[in-house]
């Protein structure tokens, strides 16, 4: 089995809820009848390790500097991205952007051995509004990082992908809302035979 094909099923197993009517509240405030909680296919041990290699696969055609995104969501996938750059052989760094900047220490929105001109990818779990990553997007530009592009785990297709694209960003998804929902009926199939 390949390994996106196994990372696809460990996301629908652990990381998507379902449900007949909308009881997931999203982060925009919308109500939704499903939810992907990736964090809980990124702190699984065979889950970050197939997250970092296919987020290096598809990170290497932009040759970044540094992989990183909004905390809490990017910062499992950043590391487990790095992690996977060194063993490669084409060692790439891992940074989070704080939601706020400390009061103390260095006062710093980015942490990470970060510098003003790298070339960055920002990492989102899951892309709904987009208003997670463009929040990234603009905090690592105010830093002086260059941004060449966004990489998600998951588009759920709900316009985050088109708002993320209108600050002229390119963005790459694993898998889209459909591929989880496929495996996910596919799981349901064959565990009533």
């Amino acid at each position: 089995m390949g390994n996106r094909k196994r990372l696809l099923e460990i996301l629908a197993d652990k990381s998507f809820m379902y449900s007949e009517e909308p009881t997931f509240r999203l982060a925009s405030g919308k109500m939704s009848s499903y939810y992907v909680n990736c964090k809980k296919t990124a702190y699984d041990p065979e889950g970050i390790n197939l997250i970092g290699e296919a987020v290096c696969d598809l990170a290497e055609k932009y040759s970044p500097d540094a992989i990183g995104g909004l905390t809490l969501g990017a910062d499992p996938i950043a590391v487990a991205a790095a992690g996977e750059s060194f063993r490669r052989g084409k060692p790439v760094k891992a940074f989070v952007v704080r939601k706020q900047a400390k009061e103390h220490g260095t006062k710093l929105p980015i942490e990470g051995d970060m510098h003003p001109g790298e070339k960055v990818v920002i990492i989102e779990d899951v892309i709904t509004t987009g208003g997670s990553a463009i929040t990234a997007v603009k905090a690592a530009r105010e830093f002086g990082l260059v941004i060449a592009c966004v990489i998600a785990l998951v588009d759920r297709g709900e316009g985050g992908r088109e708002a993320i694209e209108a600050e002229s960003i390119p963005v790459e998804a694993l898998f889209t809302k459909e591929d989880i929902f496929h495996q996910f009926r596919v799981k349901n199939e064959t565990g009533k035979r």
